[in-house]
């Protein structure tokens, strides 16, 4: 274990930014290249097969979501955990953490898949609504998909720890190499084999598979003293509740973004029907490229704002975020520039349609994102109490934007759209950065509340 401590004291010691450097670009890598298992598939099969078949990947992604819930609820939990008990010095506690975190990142997602697919087709038919058009490309995907989604489950949870075992290249290699594969075997099995949306989804499971594969090597390496031992799986109810305590809010923001999809996808196709829903999943998946580095930075800052709050370095935590949060506005503003000005560049690289199909992609960025650069807050202000060990916040932070401000705004703007004489569908749009902005105000307000905590109590000297 003494190799584990002085790979991460470090933590408590360098400088914050080259710190956050060295933890965030790695995970930003790895993140956009996570990105590509999202967005690839899509790319393949509206340039080569059918640009409604990107709908039919797209409208089951919540499904998928819920499954990466699971992920995140005990990857991230555990991974926070992680870090604030190496902070504190109590390293005898981290393998009996990874052990936990391996079992429950096995048993919570595998009854969630299972449910799934058992009911495939009345939760694709009476609850997501699916129509005939798209139906027959959502269930072959998914139904392919679900059989390897354990896997897809366990290696991101699972790669947080080589991140906070002090090795982030190494974490970012892992996911790289997964990547990879995903991107040689997508064309082979779709048009080789002449496999379509099967295809893309096989060529997903199986480079989930190598990375889960490539991260247990990694702890099964001379690297690291760190080891997933048999003996830790056994679960310990107040150790399992710790850890889904501290990754309750990524748990439940994912969980809520999967219903609200669900909820989203049946408003969007009654007002614009399936082009509609073709250009909003264009846009997202466009979006996961902006979206990816945005994580990579709050991964990198997760293990040094854990450590340093668990050693009671309350100034260098202040700093972390401070970098991270402006780290994260230089993204966002890039973003804003690219989806306003080139919007018809993002779409095309999806689809070559240049007709009405164009049109609604184009006018979905550019309202979506009207909002971008000031919405850091927003991205920053969840993982900052997750990161701190204080979920409730961390989990008010993370509903707000979908349950308090998204859906009610999904259900009354496009009625309002529509009673002053514009397309109801534009009030669809719009919901993006009128929650946006309210969340970003309410993370605002606890973040600089709980830093104000901090220097009333003696925490920070400014």
């Amino acid at each position: 274990m003494s190799a584990n401590k002085l790979a991460t004291d470090h933590i408590g010691t360098d400088s914050i930014g080259r710190l956050l450097l060295r933890f965030s670009i790695p995970a930003i890598i790895g993140m956009i290249v996570n990105a590509v298992y999202n967005i690839v598939d899509r790319i393949y099969l509206g340039q080569g097969v059918d640009v409604l078949a990107i709908a039919g990947v797209g409208i089951v992604m919540p499904i998928m979501m819920i499954i990466q819930a699971f992920s995140m609820l005990i990857g991230i939990g555990a991974n926070s955990l992680f870090a604030i008990r190496l902070g504190e010095g109590r390293s005898d506690e981290v393998e009996k953490i990874m052990g936990h975190a391996f079992a429950l990142l096995f048993l919570l997602p595998a009854v969630c898949i299972t449910i799934c697919l058992i009911f495939i087709e009345p939760i694709l038919r009476d609850i997501m609504k699916v129509s005939d058009q798209i139906f027959p490309y959502a269930y072959s995907y998914l139904r392919i998909i679900l059989y390897g989604a354990i896997f897809s489950a366990m290696s991101p949870g699972l790669t947080h720890f080589i991140r906070s075992d002090g090795h982030p290249k190494t974490s970012m290699l892992v996911q790289i190499v997964g990547a990879i594969t995903n991107i040689i075997l997508d064309p082979v099995f779709i048009f080789t084999f002449n496999m379509g949306v099967a295809g893309a989804a096989l060529a997903t499971i199986i480079s989930q598979f190598v990375t889960f594969v490539f991260v247990m090597s990694y702890f099964s390496s001379k690297w690291t003293r760190l080891r997933f031992r048999v003996k830790f799986m056994k679960l310990n109810v107040k150790l399992a509740i710790n850890i889904c305590a501290i990754g309750f809010a990524p748990f439940i923001m994912q969980f809520a973004m999967s219903l609200v999809g669900i909820l989203q996808n049946a408003v969007i196709l009654k007002y614009g029907g399936d082009e509609a829903l073709t250009a909003m999943t264009i846009f997202f998946s466009a979006l996961t490229v902006l979206v990816m580095p945005l994580l990579g930075i709050g991964q990198g800052a997760q293990p040094i704002i854990g450590y340093n709050y668990g050693a009671k370095q309350f100034g260098r935590v202040k700093k972390c975020f401070k970098y991270s949060f402006l780290a994260c506005t230089c993204v966002l503003s890039a973003g804003f520039i690219v989806t306003q000005l080139a919007p018809g560049f993002c779409f095309s690289i999806f689809s070559k349609d240049t007709g009405s199909l164009r049109e609604f992609g184009m006018l979905t960025m550019r309202i979506c994102t009207c909002t971008f650069p000031f919405i850091a807050m927003q991205i920053m202000g969840g993982q900052f109490f997750q990161a701190i060990g204080k979920p409730v916040q961390s989990a008010i932070l993370s509903l707000s934007r979908q349950i308090l401000f998204f859906i009610p705004s999904l259900l009354i703007l496009p009625l309002v759209f529509e009673k002053i004489g514009f397309p109801p569908i534009y009030g669809v749009y719009w919901t993006f950065p009128v929650s946006d902005t309210f969340s970003t105000i309410l993370s605002g307000t606890f973040v600089f509340t709980e830093f104000r905590n901090w220097k009333k109590l003696g925490k920070l000297s400014n």
